[in-house]
């Protein structure tokens, strides 16, 4: 039948089976049961003082550090800031600056992939969100992937002691403002940056709108803008990676972008990257591997089995002819299987007309949408074909 039904998100297959080592969960959850310790510690105006400014102080090194600086280079510092702004970022206990970095590129890599690091389109919301933080596929440092980072031995070596600028920090708290401000101040905080670094994960690939066609899930949400200093407008920073600024209009907060001007204006940092006017338009064709990657996501949207079902049915027949004509070879008969189906402009395959439709839900406008919408056909052929022929496919090459 010919697919009217609106889209549910297009779902990648799953990567390599997820091995959690729940023994690296355990100081996680417990920071979370010290954050119940406020019942007998008491809260006073002092503890939520200490609180809201570690939230700040470690939600601009986490964004604009760990993120826009060491992850995509957005501006440019020396040695000691650079240093600085790391140490800062790992009293957030988010591990180390190389290991923050070199996930974060992955990410973007592969992003709403089946070897996406965190994609909730793939492996579900809470593995995004912070299961993927305690599985032994990503606990080790890829340094490969951090090469211009891994020649600083400053750096190195904080990946090496990736909890103890938090334990400092706490300590200091806890001198400074006793169990409450230890509990409340540095705990509390802690436990909040968490979970709003951890959202951009999860829920910015889930919840919002996409102004530009990225090739995955990434979407723009302004609350999640505000939490995070500027990270919610998370469409746009797929959209242009490497910009120091995330909120490409006027009217989009970005908190970490307001401070890195200022500290430009200082001299701490220079050569901020802004997204040039073409792409704030996004105007420009889309890069093949976006198209590509769309094409999937748009292809992968249909019921792929239910067609192919439907196909093996009504050319059951001419099938089991080209078996025979062919003896066995399946290339030969997924030539003329993809033909066939290539041809059909009928139920069960979607038209043209029905990829144009479910591409308008799924994507933002672009000039490239005809590119997408002509890959994800020959995609969505190709998979049904795959399907179609059950076990024998896999003897079949992928195309390019």
């Amino acid at each position: 039948m010919r697919s009217t039904s609106p889209p549910a998100p297009a779902r990648s297959p799953r990567g390599p089976v997820q091995t959690y080592q729940y023994v690296e969960a355990i100081p996680f959850a417990l920071a979370h049961v010290v954050c119940l310790g406020a019942i007998w510690t008491g809260v006073h105006g002092s503890d939520v003082a200490i609180a809201a400014g570690l939230y700040a102080l470690r939600m601009f090194a986490v964004t604009a550090g760990y993120h826009r600086y060491f992850s995509h280079r957005a501006f440019k510092t020396g040695r000691a800031f650079q240093f600085v702004l790391a140490f800062l970022a790992q009293t957030s206990a988010q591990r180390g600056v190389l290991w923050w970095a070199a996930n974060h590129r992955h990410h973007h890599r592969y992003s709403d992939t089946s070897n996406d690091t965190h994609s909730p389109v793939r492996d579900g919301f809470w593995h995004a969100h912070l299961g993927w933080f305690f599985t032994k596929r990503h606990s080790r440092t890829d340094l490969a992937t951090v090469r211009d980072l891994a020649k600083y031995p400053e750096l190195r070596w904080l990946d090496r002691h990736p909890y103890l600028p938090a334990i400092l920090a706490g300590f200091a708290v806890w001198l400074l403002a006793g169990w409450s401000g230890l509990v409340v101040g540095f705990f509390w905080s802690t436990v909040a940056v968490w979970h709003a670094t951890f959202s951009i994960n999860s829920l910015a690939h889930v919840i919002g709108r996409r102004r530009y066609v990225t090739g995955d899930q990434s979407r723009n949400n302004w609350w999640l803008a505000l939490l995070t200093f500027g990270e919610g407008w998370h469409n746009n920073h797929h959209h242009y990676q490497s910009a120091a600024r995330q909120g490409f209009r006027w009217y989009e907060f970005d908190a970490s972008f307001y401070v890195l001007k200022t500290l430009a204006a200082v001299g701490l940092i220079r050569d901020l990257r802004m997204p040039p006017d073409h792409v704030v338009r996004g105007d420009q064709p889309l890069r093949p591997a976006v198209v590509e990657k769309a094409a999937s996501l748009l292809a992968a949207s249909f019921p792929i089995e239910r067609i192919a079902a439907d196909v093996r049915a009504q050319f059951a027949g001419r099938i089991e002819d080209w078996r025979q004509r062919f003896d066995g070879r399946v290339a030969m008969v997924r030539r003329d299987l993809e033909e066939l189906v290539r041809t059909v402009q009928q139920p069960p395959m979607p038209t043209l007309s029905d990829l144009h439709a479910r591409a308008a839900d799924l994507f933002a406008r672009s000039s490239s949408m005809n590119d997408i919408v002509g890959r994800a056909r020959q995609k969505l052929i190709e998979s049904v074909c795959e399907a179609v022929l059950g076990g024998h496919a896999a003897l079949v090459p992928t195309r390019a």
